[in-house]
């Protein structure tokens, strides 16, 4: 009975929530959440109904997110590489981007001639939430449209694209032209396709876009041509024409061949101009008057030959940024709070959450930083919050819905004690910080995990020196820093209970092995805060030797690109301690340290590549310093910037990711070919 109470309870104030901000938005025009929070709590009302009939006043039938798997199209290498661009998510962002153009740009301004006045503004366009495609013409006729794919290769949609009704067959004129642009869905379009198919019984598409990708990727163009499907180009990557001066000419000469482009573009001459541009797409009232899903706004460089003289990074345009819209919004509950403890003792609270898709993942934990953090926003369990989650970062805990949190709840304290620290366990704030640490440092949780870090695959890679051999050896006191592993004799292992001659061998051959560690490895395992496989491979990369990574000046790291002064205030640090400073000598005696070779251009450049699964041949630490080798990106985790993904055994939910933003998917077979 107590839970039946808890459920009507619940719904109650589900639903004077929801018409209390029903009110806001529609009546008041002032809304107090965002759509999607919105949405959140309309779904769980319908869900507890359908659950509970007898407490329901309507019924529903909620969208669920679903991926469609990629049929088999003819490849195509793409004449000029195709990139994507950076996002940026904060006013903060756009001008840091529009600082990094006029600073390149004043560098080069003596050997190009140029004056500073020359810089001609910015074009401003809608980013459409679509599909992109490279559309290609022979004297005037489309002879091909080609996904961007991996950037490299593409897959030949033209049999599909030839039933969009806005791209014609024959343009105005008998040019050559290679140009870029996006394939969408309606929105109008798209609610009607997905009651089609629910009253099929088939699967509904998730959104706009998923649905323009499966339409534009099937092999009848029926399909194709029963959809329906826009476009608006762009970009002129290649014409026999010559080339317009300014990005807004070539959205004009675009349309003089007879191409559709969208009349929404605009010119800015200033950042405040950018600003009011991006802040009147993201009201409500303006997205909704066009029939196409916007993700944000495409910031360029106006000039043509500014953005030659400005180039690409190994990912992206430097003359270009693409702004996104506020992120997916959703809410959940927390169900606990605990403690989590890193390899240098801090303390950082976590929220357990009731399990809840958000920006394509299911997410069920979120860090709440710290003290503060969660006295501001006066987090507790039992609370209905609202949670977020911008690309691929960490979700956040935006805000609580006070409304609806239960009668019992008590606000949450940073306890003072915890298992996972050392001595008594004590707990403490650190000094002029919001951080909370280890009082004692060094307990045995925190330096098995430092241990196993250091051994793990990532970093020296010793095969057989998992958690319980790791745990093991220090029980018994052969081990408890990383220099007492390149001490241990086979002798010591035999008399361990669970080792054998053969176990024993292999252990001491693996240790020998990673003596000869490539330096981004070290660094790796070494576990100085904020520094993961990419900073490692920066760092090992500009600062060759141990000798010069451990004497740079704190200026000198955060001036590395892709650093910043966070993480170089942090290696500083960690090479400034005498403790740290005496391991690194000790290790010395151990170690050959291996240069890692300097970033360069090679097949994989300007691509970005997330391996999954057990692949036949190539660990992953493997594959992803071959796509580094390569010239590639090597990323953790899926997003629409990946350009292709290689899945090996059991991928994961990586593999389900890259169906659902039609990502390609290739296996290590192919992989192998590319590196080629």
């Amino acid at each position: 009975m107590a839970a039946q109470a808890k459920i009507q309870e619940r719904v109650k104030k589900l639903r004077e929530l929801l018409a209390y901000h029903a009110h806001r938005y529609y009546t008041l025009d002032a809304p107090e959440i965002s759509d999607e929070a919105y949405d959140s709590l309309h779904r769980e009302l319908i869900e507890l109904e359908e659950r509970y009939p007898e407490l329901a006043s309507a019924a529903s039938v909620t969208q669920r997110v679903v991926g469609e798997a990629l049929p088999a199209l003819a490849k195509v290498r793409h004449e000029v590489p195709q990139w994507s661009f950076s996002d940026a998510f904060s006013e903060e962002e756009i001008r840091a981007f529009d600082a990094r153009v006029r600073k390149f740009m004043s560098g080069l301004t003596k050997s190009l001639g140029l004056r500073k006045s020359q810089h001609s503004g910015y074009a401003l366009e809608l980013k459409i939430d679509g599909l992109k495609i490279v559309f290609t013409y022979e004297k005037g006729i489309l002879i091909r449209a080609v996904t961007r794919g991996d950037g490299v290769i593409g897959e030949d949609v033209t049999h599909n694209v030839r039933t969009i009704r806005e791209v014609p067959p024959k343009l105005a004129r008998p040019v050559d032209l290679v140009a870029e642009g996006e394939v969408y869905l309606t929105r109008s379009g798209f609610k009607k396709l997905n009651a089609l198919r629910q009253a099929q019984g088939e699967s509904e598409f998730a959104n706009p876009r998923n649905a323009a990708a499966g339409s534009i990727r099937q092999l009848d163009p029926a399909i194709a041509a029963a959809r329906p499907l826009g476009a608006f180009l762009y970009d002129v990557a290649r014409t026999s024409d010559p080339f317009p001066d300014t990005q807004s000419e070539e959205l004009a000469y675009l349309s003089k061949l007879g191409l559709p482009v969208n009349p929404e573009h605009g010119h800015a001459d200033s950042l405040e101009e950018v600003f009011a541009y991006i802040h009147r797409w993201q009201e409500r009232d303006a997205r909704g008057r066009v029939d196409y899903q916007l993700d944000g706004i495409v910031i360029k460089v106006e000039s043509r030959r500014l953005q030659e003289v400005l180039g690409y990074t190994g990912k992206a345009p430097r003359f270009a940024v693409a702004y996104k819209f506020p992120p997916e919004q959703v809410q959940t509950i927390v169900e606990d709070i605990t403690l989590q403890v890193g390899r240098t003792g801090k303390l950082t609270p976590v929220a357990h959450l009731r399990p809840v898709a958000v920006a394509g993942t299911t997410v069920a934990r979120a860090t709440l930083h710290n003290e503060d953090f969660i006295k501001e926003k006066d987090i507790r369990i039992g609370d209905t919050v609202i949670l977020q989650k911008a690309g691929d970062v960490i979700p956040e805990v935006v805000s609580v819905l006070k409304e609806l949190r239960p009668k019992d709840t008590k606000a949450w304290a940073f306890p003072t004690h915890s298992p996972l620290c050392g001595g008594d366990g004590s707990v403490e704030r650190v000094p002029g910080e919001a951080a909370h640490r280890c009082k004692v440092p060094g307990s045995f949780e925190q330096q098995a995990r430092a241990l196993i870090h250091f051994a793990g695959k990532s970093a020296l890679d010793i095969d057989g020196m998992g958690r319980e051999t790791v745990r093991l050896l220090m029980e018994k006191k052969l081990v408890s820093n990383f220099d007492d592993i390149f001490e241990l004799t086979k002798d010591e292992l035999l008399a361990l209970e669970g080792f054998e001659e053969t176990k024993a061998s292999k252990l001491i051959m693996a240790i020998a092995a990673a003596r000869a560690v490539p330096f981004d490895r070290l660094l790796i395992g070494l576990g100085i805060p904020h520094v993961g496989e990419e900073t490692a491979y920066l760092l090992a990369t500009r600062f060759p030797t141990l000798t010069e990574l451990s004497k740079a000046s704190e200026e000198s790291l955060s001036r590395v690109e892709g650093i910043g002064p966070i993480i170089g205030r942090s290696v500083h640090a960690w090479f400034a301690q005498k403790e740290n400073q005496a391991l690194l000598a000790r290790l010395k005696k151990y170690l050959k340290i291996r240069r890692v070779a300097a970033p360069a251009r090679g097949p994989l450049t300007g691509q970005t590549v997330v391996i999954t699964g057990t692949l036949p041949t190539l660990s992953r630490e493997e594959a992803e310093a071959r796509v580094r080798q390569a010239g590639g990106k090597a990323a953790g985790s899926v997003s629409a910037k990946t350009s292709f993904v290689v899945a090996g055994e059991e991928p994961g939910t990586k593999l389900d990711k890259a169906k659902q933003l039609g990502i390609p998917v290739i296996d290590e077979v192919e992989f192998l070919s590319r590196l080629k």
